[in-house]
């Protein structure tokens, strides 16, 4: 699992020697040791995911992107070459499914915005029916969350790297931005009771 080698197709290198930045790209295709799988560092990262980007490509060779979202850990580490999401039952458009079934091979993009990190992954995707194997089902499902499952999506992941952190800007969840202002909203709850409080005490003088 070496990113470098399999993202720089010829084409790439081409324009990276056009620019300049081939020989700098050459050295770090020899030095980044070939990845053996998903270490726990990116496990834990995945998995703490709530979306991410998928793209694919259509029959007419066409690319479509599509962001996929549900609760926080619906993106499951099967083990370390594989991930696994439950398609959830949406618009009924299945062109991300219908994309796969013609040209597996896929692009994820998962993001952490507050954090400025992205992960970036190559995989080959395939389809699995619910009733083929109930058992995987059991193990990806979010079962708390509201959702009907129509399907199931495995990535076999090819290649992954970590993205620089530059032109992202941080963004925040809704969810987020209250854990940030907990405690301050504590401490203005405290002040006002503390000021009811007195008022109280001088009312009573």
């Amino acid at each position: 699992m070496n990113f470098a080698r399999f993202a720089f197709t010829d084409g790439v290198k081409k324009l990276q020697e056009k620019y300049g930045s081939r020989p700098a790209y050459a050295r770090m295709e020899n030095m980044l040791a070939d990845k053996e799988g998903i270490t726990e560092d990116e496990q834990l990262f995945i998995e703490s995911r709530d979306s991410f980007y998928m793209a694919s490509i259509g029959e007419n060779g066409y690319p479509y992107i599509q962001h996929r979202g549900g609760p926080t850990g619906f993106i499951k580490v099967i083990d370390n070459h594989t991930l696994g999401v439950v398609d959830f039952r949406g618009n009924k458009q299945y062109i991300s499914v219908g994309n796969v079934l013609a040209h597996p091979q896929v692009s994820l993009f998962l993001m952490d915005y507050p954090h400025k990190t992205r992960l970036k992954i190559f995989a080959d995707a395939r389809i699995v029916e619910l009733a083929d194997n109930p058992e995987l089902f059991d193990l990806i499902d979010p079962s708390d969350y509201k959702h009907t499952a129509e399907r199931m999506l495995i990535f076999d992941v090819k290649a992954f790297d970590w993205n620089c952190p530059q032109h992202i800007t941080p963004r925040y969840t809704v969810d987020e931005i209250k854990e940030a202002f907990a405690p301050q909203n504590e401490y203005v709850l405290k002040l006002e009771y503390e000021i009811e409080k007195l008022k109280k005490q001088l009312a009573e003088k």
